[in-house]
Protein backbone atom coordinates (compact mmCIF):
# COMPACT_ATOMS: atom_id res chain seq x y z
CA UNK A 1 0.00 0.00 0.00
CA UNK A 2 2.57 2.56 0.99
CA UNK A 3 4.53 1.72 -2.30
CA UNK A 4 1.55 2.20 -4.33
CA UNK A 5 1.09 5.41 -2.45
CA UNK A 6 4.53 6.12 -3.34
CA UNK A 7 4.33 5.63 -6.87
CA UNK A 8 1.66 6.99 -7.63
CA UNK A 9 2.03 10.57 -5.47
CA UNK A 10 5.73 10.66 -7.74
CA UNK A 11 4.04 10.24 -11.25
CA UNK A 12 1.39 12.93 -10.54
CA UNK A 13 4.24 15.29 -9.23
CA UNK A 14 2.52 15.52 -6.09
CA UNK A 15 4.54 16.68 -3.06
CA UNK A 16 3.82 13.80 -0.07
CA UNK A 17 2.45 14.58 3.22
CA UNK A 18 4.84 14.29 6.19
CA UNK A 19 3.76 10.31 7.17
CA UNK A 20 5.07 9.79 4.01
CA UNK A 21 8.08 11.68 3.36
CA UNK A 22 10.72 9.17 4.45
CA UNK A 23 10.16 7.89 8.41
CA UNK A 24 11.25 4.91 10.41
CA UNK A 25 13.67 3.52 12.58
CA UNK A 26 17.46 3.59 12.41
CA UNK A 27 20.90 1.64 14.32
CA UNK A 28 23.36 3.79 14.57
CA UNK A 29 27.07 1.41 15.54
CA UNK A 30 29.39 2.94 17.85
CA UNK A 31 32.78 2.49 19.03
CA UNK A 32 32.51 3.19 22.73
CA UNK A 33 29.28 1.77 25.22
CA UNK A 34 27.70 4.68 27.09
CA UNK A 35 28.85 4.13 30.73
CA UNK A 36 25.81 5.96 31.82
CA UNK A 37 23.11 8.46 30.63
CA UNK A 38 23.13 11.28 33.14
CA UNK A 39 22.43 14.71 31.37
CA UNK A 40 25.20 16.75 32.97
CA UNK A 41 27.55 14.22 31.42
CA UNK A 42 26.66 14.76 27.55
CA UNK A 43 29.58 16.57 27.31
CA UNK A 44 31.82 13.60 27.36
CA UNK A 45 31.52 11.46 23.56
CA UNK A 46 30.62 8.77 24.34
CA UNK A 47 27.42 9.98 26.23
CA UNK A 48 26.95 13.12 24.25
CA UNK A 49 26.47 11.06 20.92
CA UNK A 50 23.54 9.75 21.72
CA UNK A 51 21.50 11.77 24.51
CA UNK A 52 22.37 15.69 23.47
CA UNK A 53 19.80 17.48 21.72
CA UNK A 54 18.03 14.04 20.92
CA UNK A 55 16.82 13.25 24.63
CA UNK A 56 18.64 16.41 26.73
CA UNK A 57 18.10 19.92 25.53
CA UNK A 58 19.77 23.33 26.09
CA UNK A 59 18.42 26.68 26.04
CA UNK A 60 20.91 27.56 22.93
CA UNK A 61 22.84 25.89 20.66
CA UNK A 62 25.87 26.36 17.72
CA UNK A 63 24.64 26.14 14.69
CA UNK A 64 28.02 24.02 13.32
CA UNK A 65 26.07 22.50 10.31
CA UNK A 66 24.87 26.02 9.01
CA UNK A 67 27.45 28.33 10.46
CA UNK A 68 24.84 30.90 11.88
CA UNK A 69 26.48 31.23 15.27
CA UNK A 70 24.28 30.53 18.92
CA UNK A 71 21.04 29.45 17.84
CA UNK A 72 17.67 29.38 20.05
CA UNK A 73 16.39 26.16 21.27
CA UNK A 74 14.94 25.81 24.48
CA UNK A 75 15.22 30.20 24.82
CA UNK A 76 13.54 31.20 22.28
CA UNK A 77 15.76 34.69 22.83
CA UNK A 78 18.40 36.70 24.99
CA UNK A 79 19.96 40.06 25.81
CA UNK A 80 23.13 41.56 27.67
CA UNK A 81 21.68 43.64 30.72
CA UNK A 82 23.00 47.17 31.57
CA UNK A 83 25.41 45.22 34.36
CA UNK A 84 26.93 42.86 32.01
CA UNK A 85 24.71 39.73 33.13
CA UNK A 86 22.61 37.87 30.52
CA UNK A 87 18.41 37.67 30.41
CA UNK A 88 17.14 34.97 29.01
CA UNK A 89 13.39 34.74 27.42
CA UNK A 90 12.27 30.52 27.76
CA UNK A 91 10.38 29.06 25.00
CA UNK A 92 6.55 28.04 26.33
CA UNK A 93 4.38 25.17 25.99
CA UNK A 94 7.27 22.40 26.17
CA UNK A 95 6.94 19.33 28.24
CA UNK A 96 9.03 16.99 29.39
CA UNK A 97 9.17 13.42 28.28
CA UNK A 98 7.83 12.16 32.17
CA UNK A 99 5.01 14.88 31.22
CA UNK A 100 5.66 18.05 33.44
CA UNK A 101 6.36 21.26 32.64
CA UNK A 102 8.98 23.01 31.27
CA UNK A 103 9.82 26.87 33.02
CA UNK A 104 12.54 28.85 34.36
CA UNK A 105 12.57 27.05 37.65
CA UNK A 106 13.60 24.18 35.68
CA UNK A 107 17.00 25.79 34.01
CA UNK A 108 17.82 27.24 37.61
CA UNK A 109 17.86 23.86 39.01
CA UNK A 110 19.55 22.55 36.20
CA UNK A 111 22.70 24.84 36.80
CA UNK A 112 22.56 24.44 40.12
CA UNK A 113 22.69 20.75 39.45
CA UNK A 114 25.26 20.84 37.42
CA UNK A 115 27.33 23.12 39.06
CA UNK A 116 26.82 21.38 43.00
CA UNK A 117 29.68 20.15 45.05
CA UNK A 118 27.27 16.74 45.36
CA UNK A 119 27.95 15.18 42.00
CA UNK A 120 30.87 15.40 39.66
CA UNK A 121 29.19 16.70 36.50
CA UNK A 122 31.65 16.92 33.21
CA UNK A 123 29.78 20.15 31.93
CA UNK A 124 30.65 22.20 35.20
CA UNK A 125 34.21 21.98 34.20
CA UNK A 126 33.86 24.29 30.99
CA UNK A 127 32.52 27.34 33.68
CA UNK A 128 35.63 27.40 35.85
CA UNK A 129 37.49 30.39 36.63
CA UNK A 130 34.00 31.58 36.65
CA UNK A 131 30.84 32.97 39.44
CA UNK A 132 27.45 32.58 37.60
CA UNK A 133 24.38 32.78 39.64
CA UNK A 134 21.18 31.91 37.47
CA UNK A 135 17.87 34.22 38.89
CA UNK A 136 14.23 33.53 38.48
CA UNK A 137 12.63 36.76 37.06
CA UNK A 138 9.26 35.16 35.83
CA UNK A 139 7.99 31.50 34.90
CA UNK A 140 9.73 32.15 31.66
CA UNK A 141 12.46 34.41 32.02
CA UNK A 142 15.58 33.60 33.73
CA UNK A 143 19.30 35.75 34.33
CA UNK A 144 22.85 34.79 34.47
CA UNK A 145 25.00 36.61 36.12
CA UNK A 146 28.56 35.97 35.90
CA UNK A 147 31.85 37.22 37.61
CA UNK A 148 33.61 38.22 35.84
CA UNK A 149 31.31 38.79 32.68
CA UNK A 150 31.61 36.58 30.24
CA UNK A 151 30.41 37.81 26.79
CA UNK A 152 30.28 34.58 25.36
CA UNK A 153 27.82 33.01 27.84
CA UNK A 154 25.12 32.47 25.38
CA UNK A 155 27.55 30.17 24.01
CA UNK A 156 28.70 28.53 27.06
CA UNK A 157 25.03 27.16 28.19
CA UNK A 158 24.68 25.45 24.69
CA UNK A 159 26.84 22.65 26.77
CA UNK A 160 24.28 22.87 29.93
CA UNK A 161 21.54 20.52 29.40
CA UNK A 162 18.03 20.83 31.15
CA UNK A 163 16.52 18.38 33.49
CA UNK A 164 13.13 18.87 35.81
CA UNK A 165 13.58 20.42 38.92
CA UNK A 166 12.55 17.30 40.73
CA UNK A 167 15.54 15.40 39.33
CA UNK A 168 17.92 14.46 42.43
CA UNK A 169 21.48 15.74 43.16
CA UNK A 170 22.94 12.25 42.27
CA UNK A 171 23.68 10.37 38.83
CA UNK A 172 19.98 9.30 36.98
CA UNK A 173 20.27 6.26 34.88
CA UNK A 174 16.84 6.94 32.70
CA UNK A 175 17.21 10.59 31.85
CA UNK A 176 13.97 13.09 31.67
CA UNK A 177 14.39 15.86 28.66
CA UNK A 178 12.45 17.61 26.30
CA UNK A 179 13.98 16.83 23.37
CA UNK A 180 12.43 14.45 20.52
CA UNK A 181 13.35 11.29 21.70
CA UNK A 182 12.90 9.47 25.24
CA UNK A 183 14.96 6.14 26.46
CA UNK A 184 13.07 2.96 26.06
CA UNK A 185 15.20 0.60 26.56
CA UNK A 186 18.72 0.32 28.19
CA UNK A 187 20.42 -2.97 27.73
CA UNK A 188 24.18 -2.82 28.76
CA UNK A 189 26.59 -4.77 26.80
CA UNK A 190 23.95 -5.10 24.12
CA UNK A 191 21.82 -2.15 22.86
CA UNK A 192 20.46 1.50 23.82
CA UNK A 193 16.91 2.41 22.30
CA UNK A 194 15.47 5.85 22.25
CA UNK A 195 11.54 6.46 20.78
CA UNK A 196 10.69 9.92 19.29
CA UNK A 197 8.36 11.34 21.55
CA UNK A 198 4.59 12.31 20.02
CA UNK A 199 4.16 15.09 22.43
CA UNK A 200 7.62 16.98 21.05
CA UNK A 201 7.37 20.71 21.23
CA UNK A 202 9.24 21.42 17.99
CA UNK A 203 9.28 20.02 14.86
CA UNK A 204 9.17 15.93 14.31
CA UNK A 205 12.00 13.98 12.73
CA UNK A 206 12.02 11.56 10.26
CA UNK A 207 13.90 8.84 12.34
CA UNK A 208 11.10 7.45 14.36
CA UNK A 209 13.22 5.32 16.99
CA UNK A 210 16.86 4.86 17.29
CA UNK A 211 18.95 1.91 18.28
CA UNK A 212 22.39 1.98 19.66
CA UNK A 213 24.68 -0.95 19.01
CA UNK A 214 28.37 -0.79 20.00
CA UNK A 215 31.21 -2.83 18.15
CA UNK A 216 34.98 -1.68 18.93
CA UNK A 217 36.49 -2.71 15.93
CA UNK A 218 36.34 0.02 12.86
CA UNK A 219 36.36 -2.66 10.19
CA UNK A 220 32.87 -4.89 12.15
CA UNK A 221 31.29 -1.16 12.12
CA UNK A 222 31.82 -0.29 8.70
CA UNK A 223 30.81 -4.16 7.43
CA UNK A 224 27.93 -3.61 9.70
CA UNK A 225 26.33 -0.69 7.33
CA UNK A 226 27.39 -1.81 4.56
CA UNK A 227 25.37 -5.14 5.57
CA UNK A 228 22.31 -3.21 5.97
CA UNK A 229 22.98 -4.74 9.68
CA UNK A 230 23.12 -1.13 10.73
CA UNK A 231 22.63 2.51 8.97
CA UNK A 232 25.07 4.62 10.41
CA UNK A 233 28.30 4.31 11.94
CA UNK A 234 29.81 7.95 12.87
CA UNK A 235 33.62 6.69 13.56
CA UNK A 236 35.68 4.23 10.59
CA UNK A 237 38.90 4.00 9.91
CA UNK A 238 40.20 5.55 6.44
CA UNK A 239 41.13 2.20 5.21
CA UNK A 240 37.52 1.03 5.33
CA UNK A 241 36.54 4.46 4.02
CA UNK A 242 36.52 3.42 0.26
CA UNK A 243 32.56 3.78 -1.28
CA UNK A 244 32.17 7.17 -2.53
CA UNK A 245 28.05 6.73 -2.21
CA UNK A 246 28.43 5.61 1.60
CA UNK A 247 31.93 6.73 3.14
CA UNK A 248 32.31 10.56 3.65
CA UNK A 249 35.34 12.50 5.36
CA UNK A 250 34.78 15.76 8.12
CA UNK A 251 37.16 17.80 9.63
CA UNK A 252 37.08 16.52 13.25
CA UNK A 253 37.17 18.78 16.32
CA UNK A 254 38.99 16.24 18.35
CA UNK A 255 42.71 17.12 19.04
CA UNK A 256 44.91 13.89 19.95
CA UNK A 257 47.20 14.63 23.32
CA UNK A 258 49.36 13.31 25.48
CA UNK A 259 48.63 14.74 29.07
CA UNK A 260 51.76 15.30 31.19
CA UNK A 261 51.41 15.56 34.81
CA UNK A 262 54.34 17.84 36.06
CA UNK A 263 53.82 17.24 39.74
CA UNK A 264 55.77 14.24 39.91
CA UNK A 265 59.31 13.43 38.60
CA UNK A 266 60.77 13.40 36.56
CA UNK A 267 57.96 15.02 34.47
CA UNK A 268 58.26 18.19 36.23
CA UNK A 269 61.57 19.00 34.57
CA UNK A 270 60.95 21.14 31.61
CA UNK A 271 64.28 19.33 29.99
CA UNK A 272 61.88 15.66 30.15
CA UNK A 273 59.03 17.78 28.56
CA UNK A 274 60.62 18.67 25.49
CA UNK A 275 62.31 15.31 24.73
CA UNK A 276 58.76 13.67 25.05
CA UNK A 277 58.02 16.14 22.31
CA UNK A 278 61.32 16.05 20.14
CA UNK A 279 60.94 11.84 20.33
CA UNK A 280 57.68 11.65 18.87
CA UNK A 281 57.78 11.22 14.86
CA UNK A 282 54.39 12.53 14.04
CA UNK A 283 54.87 12.89 10.65
CA UNK A 284 55.43 9.01 10.68
CA UNK A 285 51.70 8.77 11.75
CA UNK A 286 49.90 10.65 8.31
CA UNK A 287 48.82 8.38 5.58
CA UNK A 288 49.68 5.18 7.77
CA UNK A 289 48.01 4.95 10.91
CA UNK A 290 45.98 8.12 10.08
CA UNK A 291 44.76 9.94 7.44
CA UNK A 292 47.26 11.65 5.40
CA UNK A 293 44.74 15.08 6.38
CA UNK A 294 45.13 15.15 9.52
CA UNK A 295 46.85 18.35 10.98
CA UNK A 296 49.65 18.19 13.22
CA UNK A 297 48.46 19.54 16.48
CA UNK A 298 50.25 23.38 17.99
CA UNK A 299 47.02 23.39 20.32
CA UNK A 300 44.70 21.97 22.63
CA UNK A 301 41.92 23.71 20.05
CA UNK A 302 41.96 23.16 16.10
CA UNK A 303 42.13 25.95 13.39
CA UNK A 304 40.38 27.93 12.90
CA UNK A 305 39.14 28.37 16.39
CA UNK A 306 39.34 32.14 17.65
CA UNK A 307 43.21 33.17 18.54
CA UNK A 308 44.67 29.52 16.81
CA UNK A 309 48.44 30.78 16.58
CA UNK A 310 49.83 29.88 13.01
CA UNK A 311 53.38 31.03 14.40
CA UNK A 312 53.56 28.01 16.85
CA UNK A 313 55.74 25.29 14.96
CA UNK A 314 55.12 21.50 15.54
CA UNK A 315 58.66 20.34 16.99
CA UNK A 316 60.87 18.73 15.09
CA UNK A 317 61.25 14.88 15.03
CA UNK A 318 64.77 14.87 16.68
CA UNK A 319 65.48 11.97 19.31
CA UNK A 320 69.39 12.51 19.20
CA UNK A 321 68.57 15.86 20.82
CA UNK A 322 65.87 14.36 23.05
CA UNK A 323 68.34 11.97 24.48
CA UNK A 324 70.81 14.90 25.15
CA UNK A 325 68.09 16.72 27.46
CA UNK A 326 67.65 13.21 29.10
CA UNK A 327 71.13 12.81 29.88
CA UNK A 328 71.39 16.86 30.98
CA UNK A 329 68.81 16.38 33.46
CA UNK A 330 70.28 13.00 34.84
CA UNK A 331 73.26 14.42 35.09
CA UNK A 332 71.76 17.43 37.37
CA UNK A 333 69.78 14.31 39.31
CA UNK A 334 66.84 13.61 37.86
CA UNK A 335 65.55 10.37 37.68
CA UNK A 336 64.50 10.15 34.00
CA UNK A 337 64.67 6.36 34.06
CA UNK A 338 61.57 6.09 36.68
CA UNK A 339 58.92 4.23 35.11
CA UNK A 340 56.50 6.36 33.39
CA UNK A 341 52.78 5.04 32.82
CA UNK A 342 50.97 6.64 29.75
CA UNK A 343 47.08 5.87 30.50
CA UNK A 344 45.25 5.18 27.05
CA UNK A 345 41.30 4.82 26.29
CA UNK A 346 40.55 1.36 24.44
CA UNK A 347 38.35 2.25 21.14
CA UNK A 348 39.15 6.10 21.55
CA UNK A 349 39.66 6.42 18.02
CA UNK A 350 40.37 4.11 15.37
CA UNK A 351 44.43 2.74 15.30
CA UNK A 352 44.42 3.95 19.15
CA UNK A 353 46.15 0.62 19.64
CA UNK A 354 48.79 0.72 17.22
CA UNK A 355 49.42 4.61 17.44
CA UNK A 356 50.16 4.31 20.82
CA UNK A 357 52.30 1.35 20.75
CA UNK A 358 54.66 2.88 18.28
CA UNK A 359 54.38 6.08 20.78
CA UNK A 360 55.87 4.33 23.50
CA UNK A 361 58.39 2.09 21.07
CA UNK A 362 59.84 5.94 19.62
CA UNK A 363 59.60 7.36 23.76
CA UNK A 364 61.87 4.08 24.64
CA UNK A 365 64.27 4.60 21.38
CA UNK A 366 65.64 8.09 23.24
CA UNK A 367 66.14 6.51 26.55
CA UNK A 368 62.60 6.76 28.46
CA UNK A 369 61.13 3.85 31.05
CA UNK A 370 57.62 3.74 29.11
CA UNK A 371 54.42 1.75 30.15
CA UNK A 372 51.08 1.62 28.44
CA UNK A 373 47.85 1.26 29.85
CA UNK A 374 44.93 0.79 28.02
CA UNK A 375 41.25 1.54 30.00
CA UNK A 376 37.95 1.69 29.13
CA UNK A 377 36.33 5.47 29.58
CA UNK A 378 34.96 5.36 33.33
CA UNK A 379 38.07 4.39 34.57
CA UNK A 380 39.94 6.58 32.37
CA UNK A 381 38.48 9.66 33.73
CA UNK A 382 39.66 8.62 36.86
CA UNK A 383 43.29 9.35 35.58
CA UNK A 384 42.27 12.19 33.33
CA UNK A 385 40.32 14.66 36.19
CA UNK A 386 41.02 15.50 39.71
CA UNK A 387 41.10 14.55 41.89
CA UNK A 388 44.07 12.54 40.95
CA UNK A 389 45.39 9.95 43.00
CA UNK A 390 47.70 10.17 46.16
CA UNK A 391 51.42 8.31 46.16
CA UNK A 392 51.15 8.07 42.12
CA UNK A 393 53.90 7.88 40.12
CA UNK A 394 54.52 9.62 36.94
CA UNK A 395 51.93 9.80 34.55
CA UNK A 396 50.92 10.81 31.21
CA UNK A 397 47.20 10.80 29.67
CA UNK A 398 46.58 9.79 26.10
CA UNK A 399 43.49 12.00 25.42
CA UNK A 400 41.25 13.33 22.69
CA UNK A 401 39.89 16.76 23.20
CA UNK A 402 36.60 18.36 21.77
CA UNK A 403 36.21 21.87 20.84
CA UNK A 404 33.95 22.50 18.16
CA UNK A 405 32.99 25.40 19.40
CA UNK A 406 35.05 27.89 17.74
CA UNK A 407 36.73 29.89 21.32
CA UNK A 408 39.53 28.92 23.33
CA UNK A 409 37.05 29.14 26.27
CA UNK A 410 35.67 25.74 26.04
CA UNK A 411 39.14 24.25 26.69
CA UNK A 412 41.75 26.37 28.34
CA UNK A 413 40.40 26.75 32.05
CA UNK A 414 40.10 22.94 32.43
CA UNK A 415 42.94 22.05 30.92
CA UNK A 416 45.72 24.78 31.87
CA UNK A 417 44.29 27.06 34.82
CA UNK A 418 45.99 26.06 38.11
CA UNK A 419 42.23 24.95 39.00
CA UNK A 420 41.42 22.86 36.08
CA UNK A 421 39.62 20.18 36.18
CA UNK A 422 42.08 18.31 33.88
CA UNK A 423 45.06 20.20 34.57
CA UNK A 424 48.62 19.00 35.36
CA UNK A 425 50.96 21.88 36.07
CA UNK A 426 50.37 25.18 38.41
CA UNK A 427 51.42 28.27 36.25
CA UNK A 428 50.75 32.18 37.24
CA UNK A 429 51.07 33.68 34.09
CA UNK A 430 48.30 31.54 32.17
CA UNK A 431 46.05 31.82 34.79
CA UNK A 432 46.43 35.11 34.68
CA UNK A 433 46.12 35.05 30.73
CA UNK A 434 42.90 32.82 30.47
CA UNK A 435 41.49 35.24 32.96
CA UNK A 436 42.35 38.40 31.14
CA UNK A 437 41.23 36.02 27.74
CA UNK A 438 37.79 34.76 28.88
CA UNK A 439 36.94 38.26 29.56
CA UNK A 440 37.84 40.44 26.43
CA UNK A 441 35.72 40.71 23.58
CA UNK A 442 37.05 41.47 19.59
CA UNK A 443 40.45 41.58 18.91
CA UNK A 444 41.81 41.72 22.24
CA UNK A 445 40.20 38.34 23.22
CA UNK A 446 41.97 36.64 20.19
CA UNK A 447 45.25 38.39 20.68
CA UNK A 448 45.43 36.92 24.50
CA UNK A 449 44.24 33.48 23.41
CA UNK A 450 47.05 33.46 21.09
CA UNK A 451 49.88 34.71 23.69
CA UNK A 452 48.66 31.99 25.70
CA UNK A 453 48.71 29.08 23.29
CA UNK A 454 52.75 30.41 22.46
CA UNK A 455 53.13 30.63 25.90
CA UNK A 456 51.97 26.46 26.75
CA UNK A 457 53.47 25.11 23.55
CA UNK A 458 56.80 26.75 23.55
CA UNK A 459 57.62 27.88 27.40
CA UNK A 460 55.30 25.38 29.81
CA UNK A 461 56.20 22.53 27.28
CA UNK A 462 52.53 21.72 28.82
CA UNK A 463 51.63 18.44 27.13
CA UNK A 464 52.88 16.16 24.06
CA UNK A 465 50.12 17.75 21.15
CA UNK A 466 49.65 15.52 18.68
CA UNK A 467 46.70 15.89 15.52
CA UNK A 468 44.43 17.36 15.05
CA UNK A 469 41.58 14.35 13.60
CA UNK A 470 40.20 14.00 10.14
CA UNK A 471 36.82 11.51 11.12
CA UNK A 472 35.50 8.99 8.45
CA UNK A 473 31.90 7.90 8.40
CA UNK A 474 29.55 5.64 6.76
CA UNK A 475 26.15 5.99 6.14
CA UNK A 476 23.49 4.20 4.62
CA UNK A 477 22.30 5.16 1.09
CA UNK A 478 18.63 4.90 2.12
CA UNK A 479 20.24 8.01 4.52
CA UNK A 480 20.79 11.49 3.89
CA UNK A 481 23.31 12.83 6.20
CA UNK A 482 26.03 14.37 6.09
CA UNK A 483 28.22 14.16 8.88
CA UNK A 484 29.99 18.01 10.32
CA UNK A 485 33.13 18.99 12.64
CA UNK A 486 30.23 18.19 15.72
CA UNK A 487 29.42 14.71 14.52
CA UNK A 488 32.09 12.49 16.81
CA UNK A 489 30.49 14.03 20.07
CA UNK A 490 27.00 15.10 19.03
CA UNK A 491 24.65 12.92 16.71
CA UNK A 492 21.50 14.66 15.84
CA UNK A 493 19.50 12.08 15.08
CA UNK A 494 16.85 15.16 13.94
CA UNK A 495 19.39 16.19 11.11
CA UNK A 496 19.30 12.54 9.29
CA UNK A 497 16.54 12.44 6.92
CA UNK A 498 15.49 8.67 5.76
CA UNK A 499 15.16 8.41 1.97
Amino acid sequence: MRKTALLCALAMGTSLSPAYAGSGPIKVVLAEEADLLEPCMATRSNIGRIIMENVSETLTELDVRGGTGVQPRLAEKWEQNADGSWRFHLRQGVTFSDGSAFDAKDVKHSFDRMMSDTITCESRRYFGGMTVTPTIVDDFTVDFKAEPVQPILPLLLSLVTIVPEETPLEFVREPVGTGPYKLTNWTPGQQIVLTGRDDYWGEKPEVTEATYLFRADPAVRAAMVQAGEADLSPSISQVEATNPATDFSYLDSETVYLRIDHNIEPLNDVRVRRALNLAVDREAFLGTLLPDSALLATAIVPPPTLGWNPDVKVPAYDPDAAKKLLEEAKADGVKVDTPITVVARSANFPNVTEIMEAIQQQLQEVGFNIELKFVEVAEHEQYYSKPFAEGRGPQIVAAMHDNSKGDPSFSMFFKYATEGTQSGFSDPKVDDLITRASAAVGDERAKLWSELIAYLHDEVVADVLLFHMVGFSRVSERLDFKPTMATNSMLQLSEIKIK
